[in-house]
This record gives structure tokens, C-alpha cells and sequence, in this order.
């Protein structure tokens, strides 16, 4: 059956390209196309009316038409420009770190809607405040069960057996925990306290309601991110530029 040549969908804009003098390609994050691309004419003059539509981070009603390469936007209605995630400079980095790793883990034209609602959700809650660091470790964790990459942090996955409440560590090229019988003789493995465990595993199964309850302290917040950081470094082979950016803002003291 022929798809019709004008369509439209709901989107993300996760990602822009400069492409000639005045254009823009597109990268969009939908829930029944997954990811697609668009080309926006003239978005980038300052008469532009679909600019305002457009930006990163922005939730739109979009309408395209079929092209031979690359599809043509052609008209954009604003659901939610996330004012809040753009007006503050924190807020921006975080959304900034969950919109290139949808784009970094997704190829085009493969529905995810589960995923699509986890991003949009995240988005929504960076706008409301709260423990931002552990608002990332639940969309990390959740994100890598949507595409495939899901942890296995209840057994140890050299010898199957229950872990015990005692450090374990995670082994990167496995993507799961070892017991201390099993760590001896592998190689990238990072050490994971008591604790450190059972917030991932909280992480791993809860709502936004509960991470709404969790409290976390610094020293476990860092452990939590290097894990989490060398997880997703070893899985794309190549460190997030939005990374970058968020522990230089830390460092500034932000």
C-alpha cells in the first residue's frame, strides 16, 4: 500500500544540523516512526515561522511531506517548548545529556512509543525540580532496557547465583554484576557497594513516584554516575559531548 505523501506526528526535536545558508536538518523522536529526519527550509532566517517550532527540546505537532531522500517539514505547532528546561542553564545540560542519548541508541524508522514516553516524562520532570542526578540513573537504566541493553543486577553473570549483600562488582563487557568469586580473573569491572546496588535496582523497576522518596547522597551519586557514565561510554565506544558539558558545569561549581 502507498503511504500518503503529507503526514504528521507528534515529536521531539533531539538533534539540528545547519545545512546550506538557511536550512536545517531535523533529527525527530516520535512514538509510532521512532526516529526520523526533516528537512526545515528557511528556519534559520529571522522571518522563519516555523523557527520558534523547531528548537531542540521542544515538543511539536509536525507536519511533513515524503520526500526521495529526506522527508520536507512543512508546517509546526508547539505542544510544549519546555520553557523551564531552557531558561536555566542546569536544566538545559540535563535534557540536553537524555535527548543525544535517544539519539545515540535509536536508529531511524523503529518504533519505541515506551521510549518516546520515558523522554518526554524525563523532560517533565527536570521541569518540576528534585534530585536531578537520580532522575538520570532512572532514565539511563530505563532507556537501556528499552533498546535491548537491560542490566542483569540480580544475579551474577558468570556463575548464575544469587548476589549477596556484599560488594559485588559490574562487569562492562557483560553488562551485569559478578560476584567477589567470579571478579578475580575479568577484566572492566567497577566495584559497587552495598547500597549502590539496591538504588540501581529500585532504579531499575520504579515509577517517577518513587524516585520522588529516594534520597541519595553525594558519595553514592558519584559512584552511581561513573558506573552508569562507563557503561554507556563502553557500549557506544565514544564519550556523550552533552557529558562533557554537564561535568564542566560541575566543576564550575554551578
Amino acid at each position: 500500500m502507498t503511504k500518503p505523501r503529507n503526514y504528521q506526528t507528534e515529536a521531539v526535536i533531539i538533534k539540528k544540523t545547519k545545512l546550506g545558508e538557511a536550512d536545517r536538518i531535523l533529527a525527530l523522536y516520535t512514538p509510532h516512526l521512532g526516529k526520523i529526519h526533516g528537512v526545515a527550509k528557511g528556519v534559520r532566517r529571522p522571518r522563519s515561522k516555523l523557527s520558534g517550532h523547531l528548537e531542540l527540546l521542544t515538543h511539536s505537532q509536525i507536519s511533513l511531506i515524503r520526500g526521495r531522500n529526506l522527508d520536507t517539514i512543512i508546517g509546526s505547532q508547539t505542544i510544549s517548548s519546555f520553557f523551564e528546561l531552557k531558561s536555566d542553564l542546569d536544566l538545559t545540560s540535563y535534557a540536553l545529556y537524555a535527548i543525544e542519548l535517544v539519539n545515540q541508541f535509536t536508529a531511524d524508522h523503529i518504533e519505541n512509543k515506551p521510549l518516546f514516553r520515558l523522554l518526554l516524562e524525563t523532560m517533565q520532570q527536570l521541569c518540576q525540580g528534585g534530585d536531578n542526578e537520580l532522575l538520570l540513573r532512572y532514565f539511563e537504566l530505563n532507556l537501556l532496557e528499552l533498546v535491548g541493553y537491560r542490566p542483569q543486577l540480580m544475579l551474577c553473570v558468570s556463575c548464575r547465583l544469587p548476589l549477596k549483600p556484599v560488594i559485588n562488582s559490574f562487569w562492562l563487557s557483560a553488562g551485569g554484576m559478578l560476584c567477589p568469586s567470579c571478579t578475580q580473573s575479568q577484566p572492566l569491572i567497577y566495584p559497587v557497594s552495598i547500597n549502590g546496588l539496591k538504588v540501581l535496582r529500585l532504579l531499575q523497576d520504579c515509577d517517577y513516584t518513587t524516585i520522588g522518596r529516594l534520597r541519595m547522597n553525594q558519595e553514592l551519586g558519584s559512584e552511581l554516575e561513573q558506573l552508569m557514565r562507563s557503561y554507556l561510554r563502553y557500549l557506544l565506544e565514544r564519550e556523550l559531548k552533552s557529558a562533557v558539558w554537564l561535568d564542566s558545569l560541575k566543576q564550575l561549581g554551578r
